[in-house]
């Protein structure tokens, strides 16, 4: 089965990079191997942790969690297409604010590697040392945190200042003004939806759940960045540096591909054993985690969505016919909402 107890040190492991990864000047996170290969930071000994752990999972009868980025797939405003038309038009600032936006929203995530989070231990009937779940505060959350927002005490960029300098690459730096990104992009619960367990534990797999739907968010809109950064008719004038902050989103892919991994991990486990309710009797994970679940991926692929598009449809309408183009554009514009 391999090892399933690893300590701080062995989940926060760096390889020894033959160099490291700068772009637009800025040292960031990771680095290469002597072939040129992209080796990501904090993964010398993650990746292998966590395929140990999915392992003795299957191997109890369980699995990860069954999900991918495809749930998400569906209505997306502005589609590629209409994204496509803005740039060739001049209409650059949408995908300037989308990349801008990322990149903060990532920065935000760096606050996983402050936190202590409750140990499931406490709220569960099986033994979960030799579990994913005993190490998110044994370095997994923080290795996930920093992933995010770097190390900037130590001048290393993580996918924030990584979403920064591909932008640059592609439009140049300060091509368009600065925009912050909104509150909250997870969904918010109302009523508490699993009241049978303590309240900081249905908020941190509350949380877990949220997370994983917010990175198979982040996947769809990563593909589609790389399919705008690489088509041969945009970005004229920078046409290497937008194939290079293509590459660079393709690093960040590759980072993330760890982090879904765990999230599912997690998950999996959680759904796989026995948890303690507050009137003293059990209720097993599955029955905790899958109707949680299926409310936020309904929120996400039914609710969600068509606020956003009436928002965004809005706020475009009026940026498109404030050019002067606008009003030849913006009938294009619309023509174009279902290809």
């Amino acid at each position: 089965m391999g090892q399933l107890r690893f300590t701080e040190e062995e989940l926060m492991a760096e390889h020894d990079y033959a160099s490291p990864q700068v772009v637009c000047g800025q040292r960031l996170h990771g680095g290469f191997d002597g072939e040129g290969c992209y080796l990501p930071p904090r993964s010398l000994h993650r990746p292998r942790a966590i395929e140990n752990w999915a392992q003795a999972l299957r191997a109890r009868g369980g699995d990860l969690l069954q999900a991918d980025a495809s749930l998400l797939v569906g209505l997306r405003y502005p589609n590629g297409a209409q994204q496509k038309l803005l740039l060739r038009e001049g209409l650059g600032k949408t995908f300037w604010n989308n990349l801008t936006i990322t990149g903060k929203i990532e920065a935000r995530g760096r606050f996983l590697a402050d936190m202590t989070f409750p140990e499931f231990q406490d709220v569960v009937t099986e033994d979960v040392s030799e579990m994913a779940i005993a190490h998110l505060n044994l370095g997994l959350l923080k290795a996930h945190g920093m992933d995010e927002g770097g190390e900037p005490e130590r001048g290393i960029g993580g996918h924030d200042m990584m979403w920064f300098a591909l932008r640059d690459l592609a439009f140049g730096p300060g091509a368009y003004p600065d925009v912050e990104p909104p509150g909250r992009i997870g969904r918010e619960a109302g009523e508490r939806e699993a009241p049978e367990l303590p309240g900081r534990y249905e908020e941190l797999i509350g949380f877990l759940l949220n997370l994983l739907l917010i990175e198979f968010r982040a996947e769809l809109g990563f593909a589609s960045s790389q399919e705008l950064l690489r088509d041969p008719d945009l970005f004229p004038e920078r046409r290497d540096q937008a194939l290079e902050a293509a590459e660079v989103v393709e690093r960040i892919r590759i980072d993330e591909e760890i982090h879904v991994t765990s999230l599912r991990a997690y998950l999996g486990e959680l759904r796989s054993l026995t948890f303690k309710t507050v009137d003293g009797g059990t209720k097993s994970g599955a029955d905790v985690i899958d109707p949680l679940w299926s409310r936020l991926v309904h929120w996400a692929t039914v609710e969600q969505p068509k606020l956003a598009v009436e928002e965004q449809r809005k706020l475009l309408r009026e940026r498109i016919l404030a050019d002067p183009k606008g009003a030849r554009i913006w009938p294009e514009f619309e023509r174009l909402a279902d290809c």
